[in-house]
């Protein structure tokens, strides 16, 4: 996670990041398929702009590195 600021919607540097947390739960829809470990969801962390509220998700580095080998992901 480089070159985070300024925010790319206002441009302030304002700026906060989450500690990981899991990219799905019981109650809304899973962000990272098929990129988790079994009984293990994916995990990201967030940033967040103090001053628009934009907000910013980023997958950690064990769920990236399922992304090319997943037949669920496809390459732009």
């Amino acid at each position: 996670m480089e070159n985070l600021s300024p925010c790319p919607n206002c441009g302030s540097r304002a700026l906060y990041r989450s500690e990981y947390v899991e990219a799905t739960s019981t109650h809304g829809p899973n962000i990272l398929p098929w990129l988790g470990r079994f009984l293990h969801r994916a995990r990201m962390s967030l940033l967040l702009c103090r001053d628009c509220g934009l907000v910013r998700f980023f997958a950690d580095a064990e769920s990236r590195a399922k992304a090319a080998e997943s037949k669920h992901w496809k390459p732009l």
